[in-house]
């Protein structure tokens, strides 16, 4: 309750949105033999500490409030020093009101989650300039996570965080590592934050905000009602033309909200799931199969 009193306050104010991180951050190495293991526990460490504990916003919270999120590493390849290939997959949810239900806001897998480390060295960073590749793509995620919880609270409400994430890229352009560049391919961190800061995608982050605030948010107190604003918002995102239905951030948003529209109106009458059916196949081609559930009968 806190938590929605919080944001409801911090509406009057754009630069009130501040979240702090709750992360949990593991590094797997499935790939390698030899694993010094000692030194990937200090990279763990160094960075849940450098996610948790930098203040990436201007608003306190408690720690019981801050962003739920998960960073999974899964190294490919470390010549046994300071350089590490490897993918990432972030996640991050934030709680739905008057439940104990968590929904999810990201789930991105990074495949190019390359940098240099060396035992022990502090992880710095600035808004400024680029100083690192790992420091940039945490310091990167980090402002993309608390953008999407700030949209789904109000509306356009991560604004600010996606300007944040484009200066991060903006410094990176002359790095050596990928997934910085626009010609590196089109489901990149370039692309991402295009999308974000793109008023062509404006429609999106307003659903976002609809989705969460009008419709999970109250299904609580009203399920009929907040079913009806989401089911509502959702042809939406099939009214986008078709080069933008095949962008990352459409991408993003069904990677994280497929399975839960399907468990929402799985269980409606037939004539809504099979509405709702219509609307994603067309919105979502790509995981049209998971829709047949919707189709299913119950």
């Amino acid at each position: 309750m806190r938590r929605l009193i919080v944001f409801a306050l911090c509406f009057l104010s754009l630069n009130s949105f501040a979240q702090d991180l709750n992360c949990r951050v593991q590094i797997l190495s499935p790939q390698i033999q030899n694993t010094n293991k000692k030194a990937l526990d200090d990279l763990q460490i160094a960075i849940s500490e450098f996610l948790n504990n930098r203040k990436w916003a201007d608003f306190e919270l408690k720690s019981q409030e801050r962003i739920d999120c998960n960073l999974v590493i899964t190294l490919k390849n470390w010549d046994g020093g300071s350089n590490f290939q490897g993918e990432a997959q972030i996640l991050s949810s934030r709680p739905v009101y008057g439940s104990s239900y968590n929904t999810t806001l990201l789930s991105l897998n990074d495949k190019n989650f390359d940098f240099s480390y060396t035992e022990g060295q502090p992880l710095d960073y600035s808004d400024q300039n680029y100083q690192n590749n790992l420091s940039s793509m945490l310091a990167f995620y980090a402002y993309v996570i608390i953008g999407l919880d700030a949209d789904s609270f109000s509306k356009l409400g991560g604004t600010n965080y996606y300007t944040k994430a484009q200066t991060v890229v903006n410094n990176a352009q002359n790095a050596s590592f990928p997934g910085w560049k626009a010609f590196e391919g089109l489901k990149n961190r370039y692309w991402l934050v295009e999308n974000l800061n793109n008023k062509s995608f404006l429609p999106i982050r307003n659903i976002l905000y609809s989705y969460h605030r009008l419709g999970l948010d109250i299904m609580n107190d009203d399920l009929t009602k907040g079913k009806k604003a989401i089911a509502d918002v959702l042809p939406q995102l099939a009214d986008l033309d078709k080069q933008k239905q095949s962008s990352m951030l459409n991408q993003v948003f069904f990677s994280a909200k497929a399975n839960e529209i399907i468990d929402i109106f799985s269980k409606g009458n037939p004539m809504e799931r099979i509405k709702i059916y219509n609307v994603m196949v067309e919105a979502d081609p790509a995981n049209s199969s998971k829709y047949e559930e919707l189709k299913k009968i119950k």
